[in-house]
């Protein structure tokens, strides 16, 4: 599976909004999802089908089901969904961004949080998925990216540096301290 997102214009007249556009592809049938607004939401148990919905953000569970972040009047949600069912339905507030953990029981996710600059409102999070219990990471800074686990213990996100971007690191556990692993990097994968 693969999922991408683009940012689009010109579906507002208000001129510092955006949209965005994620999709979908089984790379194995060649079978394209072209947004997942077309999926079927369900929100707090209940459908939900309004115009601006955005989503963004997908980490894969399976070749079938993911997570993904769904934006609405102005909050974001978790989200997981389905593809062969074509549904979504919201697991959690406030949550952008997810990846999933390498053994799947968790989400690392950034979070607006009100003690940050509003042009830097994120902190890094993780969300145990069987008692939805938040840990905020030892990040303090303000992270605007979608973090990547590096393994069951450690993610690896993208900071302003010196030139361009730093890679840097942080437990999952919430303890530690955030490490600089890389000057001038950006986007890592990790192959397992």
């Amino acid at each position: 599976m693969a999922a991408w997102t683009v940012f689009v214009s010109g579906d507002s007249y208000a001129g510092t909004k955006f949209s965005t556009r994620t999709s979908l592809l089984d790379t194995q049938t060649w079978t394209l999802t072209n947004s997942l607004e077309s999926y079927q939401i369900m929100k707090d148990g209940h459908p939900y089908k309004v115009s601006d919905v955005n989503f963004w953000g997908v980490t894969f569970i399976d070749d079938r089901k993911f997570y993904a972040t769904l934006a609405t009047a102005n909050r974001t949600y978790l989200v997981r969904g389905d593809t062969f069912t074509r549904k979504v339905r919201t697991l959690h507030a406030n949550v952008e961004c997810p990846s999933l953990s390498p053994d799947g029981t968790r989400i690392a996710y950034k979070k607006r949080v009100s003690d940050q600059r509003s042009t830097a409102p994120w902190r890094l999070y993780i969300l145990d998925l069987s008692t939805m219990r938040e840990t905020p990471l030892a990040e303090h800074r303000s992270v605007d990216d979608q973090v990547i686990w590096m393994d069951g213990r450690t993610l690896a996100y993208v900071l302003p540096g010196d030139v361009g971007t730093d890679l840097w690191t942080v437990p999952a556990n919430g303890g530690g301290k955030p490490l600089r692993l890389l000057d001038s990097a950006l986007s890592p994968a990790f192959i397992g």
